[in-house]
């Protein structure tokens, strides 16, 4: 878990956003993680926090590798969100969750 992440967990749990489980595994037979999930709410959250550095998310296989795994779990019904580390600092992150939390109210 990085440091972004742990940023944007202290969000939520101030926004008493704190059902949110980390390193959540949504696509069974799968071992894709999302950094973050609301289950009850089929939301998934992934931070991009080296999108400005040369790193495994940022190479073609890596690239690749991420469609699949967003790909997978809007075939599964999956809502996915994805956040920079300007999304976090400047509160875009969690407001975007807040209003994805409401357009997609617990089943």
């Amino acid at each position: 878990m990085s440091h972004l992440e742990d940023e944007l967990a202290l969000q939520y749990r101030a926004a008493s956003l704190g059902s949110a489980k980390r390193q959540y595994r949504a696509i069974p037979g799968r071992r894709f993680a999302w950094d973050f999930a609301f289950p009850e709410n089929r939301i998934l959250i992934e931070v991009h926090g080296g999108t400005w550095v040369r790193s495994g998310h940022t190479t073609g296989t890596g690239i690749a590798r991420d469609c699949e795994k967003h790909n997978l779990a809007t075939i599964n019904g999956w809502h996915t969100l994805a956040f920079t580390k300007e999304h976090i600092r400047d509160g875009r992150a969690l407001r975007w969750t807040q209003e994805a939390l409401t357009a997609h109210p617990p089943f």
